[in-house]
Formats: structure tokens, C-alpha cells, sequence
């Protein structure tokens, strides 16, 4: 893990993000990339007006004198910074600014759910999580000591999903986490039988591995809900971390062979991180 893109908008959340960003660099002598996104309007920035242009530019030195001084922080010394300010807000080039400069890693915090209304859904986090082609990390609190020993990596342990398995795999080696494997089985017209479940499995393993090594660190879970049995099964082995696959095009709420909600983003209360299909 070499480079870290950490977009910030000045919230507590967004700064949550960027010290869990701090103590991953550290950790692994990687490069902060911290990008803000400037949320200017088109007519301010292409106006003709003189006057309207004055403002523009004198809205971005103050937007940009602004996350100077945010980047001001104890946690931040003796790390390789690179600050990036893009003048849209356009959440595919979180995305761009990745490929661009070859980033392991994206780190952003969310408010999850609040009250009746589930914040994530739609929200800048969601959107970052739907374009990028790289992992992302959602933080949701000020975190301590960063320390993924235990994740849970969910699967329905499908054909396609082999590819993403490989690319969560090594992640997970080069952090030196163990991951625990999740498949939960549901009680409607999703359910399988232990035998049909065990043989996917196998399957699985025997075209992604060519061997079945990995067996032992599979977990059968039964839950009403595909997030329920991941969140339960976390809280269960004290997990530090939470993966799951998602198609991008459709953000979290569709993966597995079925779909799910945006609950577990929404409501774990462990870092979750998502790697696109």
C-alpha cells in the first residue's frame, strides 16, 4: 500500500477519515493524497462578468487557504502530503484522480444512519464507493489504533465474483489481516441446503485457488437478511474490519446473487470496506 486518497470536506467525519488515513500511511510508509472538492457553481466558474469571476477566484483562495489550514494536524507530521483541490464536485473524479497517480486506496468517513432517514444512501460516500475501481475504506468514528487483524469478507462464493476475491485477498495479506470467509443462507427462496452450499464452495475454491486450503476459514451463517448475518457474525468474532463486493454501477445495494440493502454501510459500526466487481 503506496498511496492513500483521502477527499475531505471539512466535516468530523471527513476528519476521521483523514487521521485513520494518517496512522494507515504510517503504518505502511505510504503517500496521503488529500483531495477537496470545491462546490462552485457553473455559472460562478465560467461566468463572464468580471465582477462574477472576481468572486470565483475569491471564493477559491479562501476555499483553499481553508484546507491548508485543515491539513494543519499533529497526526499529519512525517507524511508524505500531496494536497489536490478540484473546482467541481464530481464524485467520478475521486475515481480519475486514483488512476491517475496509482492509488492502493480510498478512506472516507460517512455518518451511516441517522434517525429515520438512512444518510448514506445517495450520500458523497455512496457515490465515491460506486465509481471507484479501487477499494474503499468507510469510516464512520474516530478510530484508535488501526489494527485489522480479523475481517470478514462476505461472498456468495459465485463464479464471478473470483476475480474481486483475488484483489481482497492480497489486500488483506498485505495488511496482514485474517480473513473470515461469510456465506449466509437465508430463509426464503434464496436458501440452500448444507450440501449445495458446501459444493459452491468448493467449486469456488477449486477454480480460484486450485486447491481447498482456505476451507477451514469458510463460516456458514443462517440470518433472515444477508446484512444481519454479517453484522451479527462481526460482532460475534470481534472483528476489526467488514468487506463486501459490490457492482459499482449499481453502488452497495446490489451484490450476492440476490441484493441488499445499503444497511450494513449504514449501520455497522466497524470500518467497512468495499471492492468493486
Amino acid at each position: 500500500m503506496k498511496k492513500i486518497i483521502v477527499p475531505i470536506d471539512f466535516s468530523e467525519h471527513s476528519e476521521y477519515a483523514l487521521e485513520t488515513a494518517a496512522n494507515l500511511a504510517k503504518k505502511y510508509d505510504a503517500e496521503l493524497l488529500v483531495l477537496h472538492m470545491l462546490e462552485m457553481s457553473d455559472v460562478m466558474l465560467t461566468a463572464s462578468d468580471d465582477l462574477q469571476n472576481q468572486k470565483a477566484a475569491f471564493f477559491l483562495q479562501l476555499a483553499e487557504q481553508k484546507f491548508e489550514e485543515f491539513l494543519k494536524k499533529d497526526y499529519l507530521k512525517d507524511i508524505k502530503i500531496t494536497p489536490i483541490v478540484k473546482h467541481f464536485k464530481v464524485f467520478s473524479e475521486v475515481n480519475d484522480v486514483a488512476a491517475e497517480n496509482h492509488a492502493d486506496l480510498i478512506v472516507m468517513g460517512s455518518h451511516g444512519a441517522s434517525g429515520v432517514r438512512e444518510f448514506f444512501v445517495g450520500s458523497n460516500t455512496e457515490r465515491v464507493v460506486r465509481n471507484a475501481q479501487i477499494p474503499v475504506l468507510v469510516i464512520k468514528q474516530k478510530m484508535g489504533d488501526i489494527n485489522f487483524e480479523d475481517v470478514v469478507y462476505a461472498s456468495d462464493f459465485s463464479v464471478e465474483s473470483i476475480e474481486v476475491y483475488h484483489k481482497a485477498t492480497l489486500l488483506f495479506k498485505s495488511i496482514g489481516a485474517k480473513p473470515y470467509f461469510v456465506h449466509v443462507n437465508l430463509p426464503n427462496e434464496q436458501f440452500r441446503s448444507s450440501a449445495e452450499i458446501e459444493k459452491k464452495v468448493v467449486d469456488f475454491f477449486q477454480k480460484a485457488e486450485g486447491n481447498l486450503d482456505k476451507l477451514d476459514d469458510v463460516y456458514y451463517v443462517n440470518d433472515y437478511t444477508i446484512e444481519d448475518g454479517i453484522l451479527n457474525f462481526a460482532n460475534k468474532i470481534g472483528a476489526d474490519l467488514i468487506a463486501v463486493p459490490t457492482h459499482g454501477r449499481k453502488g452497495l445495494a446490489h451484490f450476492f446473487e440476490g441484493s441488499i440493502s445499503e444497511d450494513v454501510a449504514n449501520h455497522a459500526t466497524l470500518p467497512v470496506m468495499t471492492f468493486k466487481m
